[in-house]
């Protein structure tokens, strides 16, 4: 049986230099090869029920409740098979890992064509992402701020976006995966907390009985409602953003031939997606159910009573996203700090590294105080972005490398997730794109 070494690779067939040994040993998601099973159930919870469980009864209001239901049951269904997909087929080659998603997209469209394919759009997916997740965050922090001080002189939300990534300025600096792993069991435990907030809080406000709910839709123009049907289906993308860091979660496990990494992964990818399951579908239903088109795009943004949880759910969502921003960068910093060392050949170092990510930091934070529109954001790159690399590329990669029986089910399978995901990148965009216009005309820049 072959060996295997440090860094998870097959002695016999390791051909690396002492070099690239080296540089491995350096980058981010290939220096530290010892997560255990439940490293992959906290950073994918991280990584998954963060700001898009927020806008789901959002999401419900403008779809209705049987294609919100319809939607966010196969979203997960879909999404579920895909993810079991891409752990599969991270070391479908014996002695290789695709420890990067593009490394996978290699593999099944060429050296170069691999890289065009996945690379922009896991970058587009991933930076997005952290975008939105300071606009969380800060405004989580201005509703706090509000809760507790109601008579206090109100500050801008630019402010607090500045606050909240000043400590993303700092935790950038965590060499790797594995150091997240303190900050990612927080930021998991906590997104789990406020999910249950968030619909027990809405139940007890439907109690007091002192608002009126209605289901209908929520504009009387059709064509609204057309629009702001398919940013909903943006909006549960968005929800589902896990598999742009699932390979790299997984590279962080190690593996034998005896033991491959894809049991532990497989264990804890299982356990994150019935926690997924457990915080997404009560939050939509009860939210919408209790608020109806009243509900705003973040439902603890609807909340009010009573008073002291609700303050403390905000603050649970600013220490979630606060994890959820690094692990969703983490994956880029390797790509930009791969390319510094591979391509452009500089020397591995500290300052290096602390170049990119305070650069990287630096334009999240730039243009999400320039364009803070939650929601809208959420529709347009959940459609954009996410519903590619979630929905449908992990099944164009297996039709290619599996070859699976031609109308067979496994063939099957995959071509419905693949119409319905390019349905997704098509459509969603112009609702988000139609929200965030819809925005910009009643907003002033750095409010």
């Amino acid at each position: 049986m072959a060996g295997v070494g440090e860094n998870g690779v097959n002695k016999e067939i390791d051909t690396r230099t002492k070099e690239q040994k080296s540089i491995d040993e350096w980058l981010p998601i290939t220096s530290n090869r010892t997560a255990k099973w439940w490293y992959s159930t906290m950073h994918n919870v991280t990584a998954m029920v963060g700001a898009g469980v927020l806008s789901l009864p959002y999401a419900m209001s403008q779809m209705g409740w049987g294609a919100g239901a319809t939607a966010l049951v196969l979203s997960w269904v879909i999404t579920f098979y895909t993810i079991w997909q891409m752990v599969e087929m991270h070391e479908m080659i014996p002695g290789k890992r695709f420890d990067r998603y593009h490394e996978l997209g290699q593999c099944a469209f060429g050296d170069k064509l691999g890289l065009w394919i996945v690379v922009p759009q896991q970058l587009v997916v991933e930076v997005s992402t952290c975008i939105i997740y300071l606009v969380t965050g800060g405004k989580s922090l201005q509703k706090f701020q509000e809760i507790i001080s109601p008579n206090a002189k109100p500050l801008k939300l630019t402010y607090f976006i500045i606050f909240f990534s000043s400590i993303q300025f700092l935790l950038s600096l965590l060499p790797n995966f594995n150091s997240l792993s303190s900050v990612s069991f927080v930021a998991a435990v906590l997104s789990i907390t406020y999910s249950f907030i968030a619909w027990i809080a809405s139940i007890k406000e439907h109690a007091v009985g002192t608002q009126v709910v209605s289901y209908s839709p929520r504009s009387t123009k059709d064509s609204d409602n057309v629009f702001m049907f398919l940013s909903a289906l943006g909006n549960v993308a968005f929800s589902y953003a896990g598999h742009n860091v699932v390979l790299e979660i997984q590279a962080t496990i190690p593996s034998t031939p005896e033991n491959p990494s894809k049991k532990a992964m497989w264990k804890g990818v299982l356990i994150a997606y019935v926690i997924v399951a457990i915080c997404y579908l009560p939050v939509a239903f009860i939210g919408y159910w209790v608020f109806g088109n009243g509900v705003e795009d973040n439902i603890l943004l609807t909340l009010h009573k009573p008073v002291w949880i609700v303050a403390a759910a905000n603050i649970f969502v600013v220490f979630h996203v606060i994890g959820s921003y690094q692990v969703f960068a983490m994956p880029v910093f390797d790509m930009i700090e791969t390319f510094a060392v591979k391509t452009m050949k500089y020397k591995p170092s500290f300052s290096l590294r602390f170049l990119v990510r305070m650069v990287f930091v630096a334009f999240t934070l730039f243009v999400a105080i320039t364009f803070p529109f939650f929601g809208g954001l959420m529709g347009f790159f959940g459609g954009f972005a996410l519903a590619p690399t979630t929905y449908y590329l992990p099944c164009i990669i297996w039709l290619r490398l599996k070859k699976p029986k031609r109308f067979g089910l496994s063939w099957t399978i995959n071509w419905v997730c693949i119409i319905v995901g390019i349905l997704l990148t098509v459509l969603s965009p112009i609702g988000g794109m139609w929200s965030i216009i819809k925005s910009v005309k009643t907003y002033h820049f750095y409010q």
